[in-house]
């Protein structure tokens, strides 16, 4: 008879090599459990040991997962998502598990939150979540689904698109309508407000001008870490910001930005709804996700 009633590994060494795939990062996953990166090493080393497989490939850099460590991790991560699911309803005493979405704060005021408002009003019986921050999402997997823009290369992880949208500059109603018609060189002359991302998916002010064919200086302006700042600042007349034109409607439709046409670049990116497998998800969960993608991406047509 195994020793192991489960016949698995030590449990140390699984909550290491969950981590340091979680993060791509011995150093980070030691932060993570409060022990040393020789630790997590150690505890790694032994997996591998008794697996007699690679889970990491060791580069200079970093480190990156085998095969085999990817379906290991995947396997792992639903795992813990089910456990953790499980404890919530422990600790809640219900059945009624509540819905979390993560989104940045400007998607969460512009998008999500008048969806999911719409939503109550068929299902109130659903609690929903919302989750936002202006930084990259650590673990998506830590959610029912994020809304980001562009896809996220980590593995294990759906992609459901809502919608792509149109970049346009947009300014306070005054200042847009000075520069109405105006060329792109002179826009470029103009003080215009930088947002300053974690991920490079996000189109700067740079790529914008650039795909629309104008290759000549840019002038600096603020620099901001939030979208819904950025905005803010457009709104009171310091400056032009570049607009995601279908998120950023409800502030044209009541007049606190307007655009200043005729320039306009398609996103190269999509938003999409990002988590764990369809499959994973609770009956609610799913039932948000096709709501938000129906309404969210028909408006968007």
């Amino acid at each position: 008879m195994s020793r192991r009633h489960y016949n698995l590994p030590p449990m140390t060494t699984l909550t290491a090599f969950e981590a340091a795939a979680r993060h791509l990062s011995f150093k980070n996953a030691a932060q993570e459990l409060s022990v040393t990166p020789g630790a997590v090493s150690h505890q790694i080393k032994a997996l591998e040991g008794e697996l007699g497989a690679a889970l990491f490939e060791r580069r200079h850099r970093g480190v990156e997962l085998t095969p085999d460590g990817r379906q290991l991790f995947e396997t792992l991560a639903t795992s813990y998502r089910q456990i953790s699911r499980q404890f919530a309803k422990i600790r809640q005493g219900s059945e009624l598990e509540a819905t979390t979405v993560g989104s940045t704060t400007a998607v969460a005021a512009l998008m999500l939150s008048p969806a999911i408002i719409r939503f109550w009003r068929e299902h109130p019986d659903i609690n929903v979540n919302q989750i936002t921050q202006d930084r990259l999402f650590e673990d998506p997997r830590a959610f029912d689904f994020i809304v980001r823009y562009g896809r996220d290369d980590r593995s294990g992880l759906t992609h459901a698109p809502i919608y792509r949208d149109d970049l346009v500059p947009v300014a306070a109603p005054d200042l847009a309508r000075s520069l109405a018609g105006s060329s792109l060189e002179s826009l470029a002359r103009q003080r215009l407000i930088y947002l300053k991302s974690p991920t490079h998916s996000w189109t700067t002010w740079a790529e914008w001008f650039h795909q629309l064919g104008y290759n000549g200086e840019v002038a600096m302006g603020s620099q901001v870490t939030s979208y819904s700042v950025a905005l803010q600042i457009a709104r009171k007349g310091a400056g032009l910001a570049l607009g995601w034109k279908r998120l950023i409607q409800p502030m044209l439709d009541s007049g606190k930005l307007e655009v200043i046409g005729p320039h306009v670049l398609p996103a190269p990116h999509e938003f999409y709804l990002v988590g764990p497998p369809e499959a994973e998800l609770p009956a609610n969960a799913q039932l948000l996700k096709k709501w938000i993608i129906n309404e969210v991406g028909e408006a968007s047509v």
